[in-house]
């Protein structure tokens, strides 16, 4: 499954690399893509886990950069 989420607050293009760098690392993830331009993430994750691969997701965001929120 592959969904794109808004992200509220990104504030800088580093922060957006680590966030998709951390996003990438966990199990289950196909493909993570943060653009800090358009505030977007794209999540591509296996059927069967991705409420779980995105909870852990919007963790992962939420350590990299606390005011940053997931439009879910």
């Amino acid at each position: 499954m592959k969904k794109t989420f808004e992200l509220e607050d990104l504030d800088c293009a580093n922060c957006a690399r680590k966030m998709e760098e951390a996003i990438s690392k966990l199990d289950g993830v196909t493909s993570c893509q943060v653009n800090f331009m358009t505030q977007k993430m794209t999540l591509e994750a296996d059927d069967a886990s991705f409420d779980k691969v995105l909870k852990a997701a919007v963790k992962e965001i939420s350590k990299v950069e606390p005011d940053c929120s997931v439009i879910l």
